[in-house]
């Protein structure tokens, strides 16, 4: 979905790198893979056609954070855990 991003931060010896991927456009998305020690983060298309790819050397990425977009349809409620899972007979 348009707006999905994922963080990486790679260890660049005495430093960290932070990279970031995105998907650019209505109807990308971004996928992340680990692979024979290798972390692949690529944007995809609907039809599932990869368009670009950041590849990492697993040992040197510290962190890999993904975020993706907040749903529009209310089923994610911005820090609400909704109602109760049961009801408390007594109130």
């Amino acid at each position: 979905m348009k707006g999905d991003r994922v963080e990486i931060v790679v260890d660049a010896g005495d430093t960290t790198r932070t990279y970031e991927v995105v998907a650019s456009r209505a109807g990308r998305r971004v996928e992340t893979a680990v692979r024979r020690g290798v972390v692949e983060v690529s944007e995809v298309t609907r039809s599932g056609t990869v368009v670009r790819t950041a590849r990492f050397m697993a040992n040197r990425v510290l962190a890999l954070v993904e975020q993706p977009v907040p749903r529009e349809d209310g089923s994610e409620k911005p820090g609400g855990a909704g109602r109760p899972l049961r009801e408390d007979p007594e109130t």
